[in-house]
C-alpha cells in the first residue's frame, strides 16, 4: 500500500458533523501517527523542494499542521490566513460561502513580497469557497499562486470548478 492509500485508510468518517447531512472527514488520526504525518508531508515535500516556493499560505486552522512542518522542512516562510478579526495588524478580508453557511478570511496586508512564489495548503477541498477566498488575498496582497494542495478532496463537491486557473494538488480523492 502506498503512502496516499495508507492516508485514505486511516480517514475517519464522522456522520453530521458539523450539522446533519454532512459527512465530515476527519484527519486527526494522521495527526496522531507520526508516521502517518511525516508520510503526509514528504508528499507535499517532494513535490515542493524544486518548486521555488517561497512561503506557504495556510488556510486556519488544520492547514497550519502541515504548513507549518513543511516550511520547516523546506526552509521556507509561512503565512496564515485566518478567520476575519483573527489578525493584529491591517488586513485585507475576503467573504465566501462554503458547503455550510458563509464565512470570511483575511491575511496581513505587508504578508508577501510582490510576485512572490506561494503555495496555498488546507487539509481538505470540499466546494472550494475557503481556497478561492484565499487566493484572492494571496493576489490582493502580492503574492504569486504557484500551486494550490490539500491532503483530501471530495471530488463529488466538484471544488477545483472555484479553483480553475490554478494546478491543484490532493493526494487523497473520495
Amino acid at each position: 500500500m502506498n503512502a496516499a492509500q495508507r492516508i485514505k485508510s486511516a480517514i475517519r468518517d464522522v456522520p453530521d458533523f458539523p450539522k446533519p447531512g454532512i459527512l465530515f472527514k476527519d484527519i486527526t488520526p494522521i495527526l496522531s501517527d507520526p508516521a502517518l504525518f511525516r508520510a503526509a508531508i514528504d508528499l507535499f515535500a517532494e513535490r515542493h523542494r524544486n518548486s521555488g516556493v517561497q512561503k506557504f499560505a495556510a488556510i486556519e486552522a488544520r492547514g497550519f499542521f502541515f504548513a507549518s512542518a513543511l516550511c520547516d522542512r523546506l526552509g521556507v516562510g509561512m503565512i496564515p490566513i485566518r478567520k476575519k478579526g483573527k489578525l493584529p495588524y491591517k488586513t485585507f478580508d475576503h467573504a465566501y460561502d462554503l458547503e455550510y453557511g458563509s464565512a470570511a478570511v483575511s491575511v496581513h496586508q505587508d504578508a508577501f513580497r510582490p510576485g512572490e512564489k506561494v503555495v496555498l495548503i488546507d487539509d481538505l477541498l470540499a466546494t472550494g469557497g475557503t481556497a478561492a477566498a484565499a487566493t484572492r488575498l494571496i493576489e490582493q496582497a502580492g503574492g504569486t499562486v504557484i500551486e494550490i494542495d490539500f491532503l483530501v478532496e471530495l471530488a463529488f463537491l466538484n471544488g477545483r470548478a472555484k479553483l480553475t486557473g490554478y494546478p491543484v494538488f490532493a493526494p487523497v480523492v473520495f
